[in-house]
């Protein structure tokens, strides 16, 4: 086709296989799509396209994707708004009859549908990192690391210290709305306990709230973990790490005395992880 259709907040070219979508940049564009930037969608990760009255005096042109082919539309899991949909195109009523005329030639070229077998759209790349309410969370590409904060975390999650998760021990990624009540980021492990624990409380688990862990880094970052963990690779030798601030240390052991004096953390317990974060420096 090789033609271009402008919206509001995003460009679609057309293409014989795929439609590359651009997204603007601008003080009125959801931040999920700037943090997006540019999109490729394959043709075959598309099962059907639809155009309908949108709101004052606007149409939407949407490219309906299959179940599974898109790793940020499996993450999301049906969570976003309406308005931060990257597959709508909202135009100008009176563009109808051209939008309709893009809709149906994409039809024309679909020939695949129902649940793809892998992930067809790329996901976002790494490395990634974002903020949540109780720490940081950051992807390499191969490992997902997060390192808990002074403040937020539970007692729960500085007993159990920073952790590091490969990709090649994890099974998937439930990724909740910040949205929404209770928004988290859990890594779901392959050799997890059955039984649900609180997020707060899990290790393995991150949470959002109070303007951390926002959308739109958030759900690239989930998205770019749960398309390593489909195509689970041999993960490469890890670095030794580097040695901590001092500083940073003597915080993290203040923090811990005050857990102990409040009698959150048992005596073994101070005793094990003063030495943990001593043998750091």
């Amino acid at each position: 086709m090789g033609d271009v259709l402008a919206g509001f907040h995003a460009v679609w070219e057309f293409e014989s296989d795929s439609v590359l979508i651009r997204y603007e940049r601008g003080i009125r564009t959801p931040k999920l799509f700037q943090a997006l930037g540019e999109r490729r969608i394959p043709l075959s990760a598309v099962e059907g396209v639809t155009l309908s009255p949108g709101r004052r005096g606007t149409v939407v042109l949407r490219l309906l994707p299959r179940a599974g082919a898109d790793p940020l539309m499996e993450a999301a899991a049906g969570q976003l708004k309406e308005g931060s949909d990257p597959y709508r195109l909202v135009l100008p009523a009176e563009r109808e009859t051209l939008a309709e005329y893009y809709a149906d030639e994409l039809k024309g070229l679909l020939t695949e549908s129902g649940p793809a077998d892998r992930h067809l759209v790329t996901a976002p790349e790494a490395p990634l990192s974002f903020k949540a309410y109780d720490g940081k969370a950051s992807f390499d590409g191969t490992a997902v690391q997060f390192r808990w904060s002074w403040t937020g975390a539970s007692s729960a999650k500085w007993k159990a210290g920073d952790q590091s998760f490969p990709v090649t021990q994890l099974s998937g990624v439930e990724w909740r709305s910040p949205e929404v009540f209770e928004g988290h980021l859990r890594l779901v492990r392959r050799s997890a306990e059955s039984a649900a624990v609180q997020p707060d409380q899990d290790p393995a688990t991150v949470v959002f709230g109070l303007g951390y862990g926002p959308v739109h880094e958030s759900l690239p970052f989930a998205a770019a973990v749960l398309a390593a963990v489909r195509t689970r690779g041999p993960v490469p030798a890890v670095p030794a790490p580097s040695r901590r601030d001092p500083a940073d240390i003597a915080e993290r052991i203040r923090h811990l005395g005050e857990l102990h004096q409040a009698g959150l953390v048992t005596d073994e317990e101070f005793t094990s992880k003063k030495a943990e974060l001593l043998a750091e420096l």
